[in-house]
């Protein structure tokens, strides 16, 4: 995937001088004979290739050296473009991403393990749906996920694997998973047949609880984010009490508490609904009063409150402890506040999600930094993890979440119905002044375009057939109707 020096860093990967590679090789020993070929008998993902060749007594002849691309057969069907010229770059490096980390199933790296993990699958998912309306690897992913529970009722966090591995904040990622197909996927009845295996997945952390509501001494990996040298973390897992329990993993499960609530509530049964509902209800008013910080209006990350994080002040304002002004001011520190454990390229998925719901979603463009600086390392792929020299995965699609939000969050097409069934069009332009886009909807092809002229935005919406909804700008609610839709404004 890139060439090191001789101080086993990689550098900008467009430079080559003085480096050399260290990874998968070939040895292949010809017989003498003519035209003979050789192929791997499992596909390989590289940026280099290099060929050492010793001959014996007799010459060799190199025909010819050529690659195949492999993988599932995605088709980019989404349209993006603007008058910054810079986040094509980020779109089409963000495709080819999730278009590598793609074959008979999502994976987090085709250069490495090639395992489809819970938490990068949420987000390779929906770049799928927003970008190619493909959404059967994505009906595989969590078929093959409910399937890996076990007796307990937690599932694997990664599956189809030969080795078994738990990460039980993943299984709170599948129902997170089930939840977003509910409200992006065709089929909801796909989801509904899944709501008996995720209330397993409920019952295996309801026996974890303190009688507060708060988790303690749940076995495995508890892995939230891989955070770089940060006092308090540990192979990507937050600070946790002298008690045990963890703002993190607490808030985690709040939120999957809310989630399956709400889909209880939709395509299940209101006593599930109304459990999950006084669960969670019993772990806000713990959260709070455990872990606020009201002297730093701060959400710490153990009860001691002397570690903060983006992470946990993130799921505060996703799971609505804080709301209105108050998340407002939250979400402000976390833009400001350097001190805080800050968010991988990974976990910004959900701190950009967090900004957004606190009304900071017109400042998205500015907080692509990580990304633009993969593209000055001369990376074609997006890294593992934010510091980009010392990255083992050069391809790694959950860092995908731009493909997602330049048309949820810049486009401002959303969901506002059980699997797409209304749209809600709130754009959140920025300092663009043009810009246009479509997606791949059941119902066919929905396009957006914004264009600033003389002060006045020249805005069009065009919905597919048998599709509504409504436009929301700055504040102001209009009505879609299907076909096209014009303003100036």
């Amino acid at each position: 995937e890139a060439l090191i020096d001789d101080k086993r860093e990689k550098g900008n990967r467009n430079e080559i001088e003085g480096k050399q590679i260290l990874g998968l090789q070939d040895v292949i020993l010809p017989d003498g004979g003519i035209r003979r070929r050789y192929g791997p008998l499992w596909f390989r993902t590289y940026r280099y290739l290099q060929l050492d060749i010793e001959t014996g007594d007799e010459a060799l002849a190199v025909e010819d050296v050529y690659g195949l691309f492999t993988g599932y057969p995605f088709v980019e069907k989404a349209a993006f473009a603007s008058s910054d010229t810079t986040l094509a770059g980020i779109w089409e490096t963000g495709w080819r991403t999730a278009r590598l980390c793609a074959m008979e199933t999502y994976f987090d790296c085709p250069y490495y393990e090639q395992l489809q993990y819970i938490g990068d699958t949420r987000i390779q998912g929906l770049v799928s749906i927003y970008n190619s309306g493909d959404e059967r690897l994505l009906r595989n992913a969590l078929n093959q996920m409910d399937q890996s529970r076990q007796p307990e009722g937690v599932t694997l966090s990664r599956h189809p694997s030969y080795t078994p591995q738990y990460i039980p904040t993943f299984s709170l990622w599948y129902v997170g998973m089930l939840h977003d197909y509910s409200r992006y996927g065709r089929e909801v009845d796909f989801v509904k047949n899944k709501l008996p295996g995720m209330r397993q997945v409920m019952d295996y952390f309801r026996g974890y609880q303190l009688p507060d509501g708060s988790l303690k001494d749940v076995p495995h990996w508890m892995f939230t984010d891989w955070v770089d040298d940060v006092k308090g973390w540990v192979s990507g897992v937050g600070p946790m009490s002298d008690d045990g329990t963890s703002a993190l993993l607490d808030l985690q499960l709040l939120w999957a508490y809310q989630l399956a609530a709400d889909l209880e509530n939709k395509l299940g049964m209101k006593d599930y609904a109304a459990l999950y509902n006084g669960h969670a209800a019993q772990l806000k008013m713990t959260i709070q009063n455990k872990y606020w910080n009201p002297a730093r209006k701060l959400y710490a990350d153990r009860a001691e409150k002397d570690f903060y994080s983006q992470h946990a002040n993130t799921l505060a304002i996703l799971t609505g402890m804080v709301e209105g002004m108050a998340a407002k001011q939250l979400a402000g520190q976390l833009i400001a506040d350097t001190s805080l454990a800050p968010a991988s390229i990974y976990f910004k998925y959900y701190l950009h999600k967090a900004l957004i719901k606190a009304g900071f979603g017109n400042d998205y463009l500015n907080w692509l930094d990580i990304w633009r600086e993969n593209i000055a390392m001369g990376l074609s792929t997006w890294a593992e993890i934010s510091d980009i020299d010392a990255a083992r995965s050069d391809c790694h699609a959950w860092g995908s979440s731009p493909n997602i939000e330049f048309f949820r969050t810049v486009l401002g097409i959303d969901s506002d119905g059980p699997g797409f069934s209304q749209v809600k069009i709130e754009p959140q332009l920025g300092d663009l002044k043009k810009i246009s886009g479509s997606i791949p909807h059941t119902n066919g092809t929905l396009s957006v375009s914004y264009e600033l002229v003389n002060e006045r935005w020249n805005v069009q919406i065009e919905l597919p057939p048998g599709t509504t909804g409504v436009f929301v700008w700055k504040g102001k609610r209009m009505a879609l109707k299907t076909g096209r839709n014009k303003w100036i404004i």
